[in-house]
């Protein structure tokens, strides 16, 4: 249950606080690089197409209009490129976290952070930057760069979920992380920013700002953050949120997890480590799971289905909506770039106002659920929407804020319940291999989704577009039926316990 007034904030120190703070810029940065590209896009397709486009002159010829430096004869086949440089990063992003969840759970996660954001930082200034000022343009060598740069960044996602998992524990995870996830909202209003202040002088500096930033962000990260409470010798009570004198057994378990008997018994002195293991029992050594027991554990497939569906409309918004708003209702690019802001502020909202509810109610499944559903009715009033801006603003947020919302939990929140519930059998070292395997799956379905709307729109109409957003929903509330029946169903009998008791 939610911990009341100032019982909660007393709960954690300045090193919750420099770790929130770091885990959350980290993704900021990670996610403003790669808000660049897309909003540097139009730049990019003039760089990469003749500069003389004459439509009275004949076909361009090399000796005539082409310039050498220049990879595509028009518009149309830069653009469909630069749609390629999509598929292929949500590609090799998703396999990625695959590999770096694994990785992530046997090496120091602070190492893994720092390696892939200063790794995607270098990736991105070769790719935008460096091509420019050389003024060498490939085909293969993009090709190349943008699917190292999906494996890098790919690194960033489990770790920072793993740093907060081990810092906040079960007690306010909800409101915590669903306050948390705001980082990607957070992260492409910064990339708009950056980007554009700096557009006027060259696509190119738009990509020097952002990846000398983002360095800049590893470096810290690398020489500031502290991964666990271990490091600096807090008890468990200080990771969890609880300062027991002995150490609570249900402080570190899901909230879809039953009780068990400690191990050990802990004593704090002043929040620090004094164990006192049994004589009966031998010291266990905690070690990493693996990659195929990690995706057996309980709820990790179904809600890592469930995240396929709703991440490819998520993330269907995130690239397409300034193009509907724009084409749809005939409203000039800066207006729809503005207007689409408010879905991510629907999100922001959503995750935490919803994370808060999950942890009053001690269930996550039946939130999700019940916002999921009310979703699909948004997503019919807002493909109806009228052209007034004011309206559709509010659609978007209300859209935003029940589709977001549990996106957002479902990637912060429910990863970390996953990757601490009772199944591990002692095992700890499970959180970035869940965090990648729930992540990874879904940017799976984000890849194949962003081509499946473009087929849609194309041949059907946007109309038809929405009811496709509208099905994928309800998939990802069929997927979690079993849980939210098995939720509820608690949450019926310790409605019933609490009765007798009375």
């Amino acid at each position: 249950m939610w911990p009341h007034g100032c019982a909660f904030l007393s709960q954690y120190t300045h090193h919750h606080l420099v770790a929130f703070l770091l885990t959350f810029f980290s993704y900021v940065l990670l996610h403003a690089s790669r808000k660049t590209f897309s909003n540097v896009k139009v730049s990019i397709s003039a760089q990469w197409t003749p500069s003389v486009q004459n439509a009275s002159s004949p076909a361009f010829s090399p000796g005539e209009t082409w310039e050498e430096n220049k990879l595509f004869a028009d518009n149309g086949e830069a653009t469909l490129f630069l749609g390629a440089l999509d598929t292929i990063f949500l590609f090799s992003y998703a396999v990625g976290l695959y590999i770096s969840g694994v990785i992530g759970d046997r090496l120091n996660l602070r190492y893994v952070l720092s390696a892939g954001l200063c790794g995607s930082a270098v990736v991105e200034f070769l790719f935008g930057t460096l091509t420019e000022w050389l003024h060498f343009y490939n085909v293969y060598f993009y090709c190349s760069l943008w699917v190292l740069n999906g494996l890098l960044q790919s690194a960033v996602w489990p770790c920072v979920v793993a740093v907060m998992g081990n810092w906040f524990g079960k007690s306010g995870r909800g409101f915590v992380f669903g306050l948390w996830s705001a980082c990607a909202s957070v992260g492409n209003i910064l990339g708009a920013f950056l980007a554009s202040s700096v557009l006027k002088y060259g696509y190119e500096y738009a990509f020097l700002v952002t990846s000398v930033v983002q360095f800049a962000g590893g470096v810290v990260v690398f020489f500031g953050l502290l991964t666990s409470p271990k490091e600096v010798g807090l008890c468990d009570g200080f990771a969890t949120g609880l300062i027991p004198v002995e150490r609570d057994p249900d402080s570190q378990q899901p909230l879809m997890s039953d009780d068990e008997e400690p191990d050990e018994d802990v004593v704090c002195d002043g929040g620090y480590y004094s164990i006192q293991q049994r004589d009966e029992e031998p010291v266990s050594q905690t070690k990493a799971i693996g990659f195929f027991q990690a995706f057996c554990l309980p709820g990790v497939l179904p809600y890592s289905l469930a995240y396929a569906c709703l991440k490819l409309v998520n993330y269907s918004f995130f690239f397409w909506l300034p193009f509907y708003l724009s084409n749809n209702f005939s409203w000039k690019e800066a207006q729809a770039d503005r207007l689409s802001v408010w879905y991510d502020v629907g999100g922001i909202i959503g995750g935490t106002v919803q994370g808060l509810i999950s942890d009053f109610l001690g269930k996550r499944a039946p939130v999700l659920s019940v916002s999921l559903l009310l979703a699909m009715g948004a997503l019919v009033g807002y493909s109806h929407s009228p052209n007034d801006q004011a309206v559709n603003g509010v659609l978007l947020a209300v859209t935003g804020f029940l589709i977001g919302g549990p996106s957002n939990m479902i990637s912060s929140a429910i990863s970390a319940d996953l990757g601490r519930q009772e199944a591990l059998q002692g095992s700890q070292e499970a959180l970035a291999t869940v965090t990648g395997i729930v992540d990874g799956t879904g940017s799976i379905g984000a890849a194949g989704g962003q081509y499946l709307v473009s087929l849609i729109e194309s041949k059907l109409g946007w109309m038809w577009v929405f009811y496709f957003f509208i099905l994928m929903t309800g998939f990802s509330v069929v997927f979690i039926i079993p849980l939210i029946i098995s939720e509820v169903r608690s949450m019926c009998r310790d409605r019933q316990a609490r009765t007798h008791q009375l």
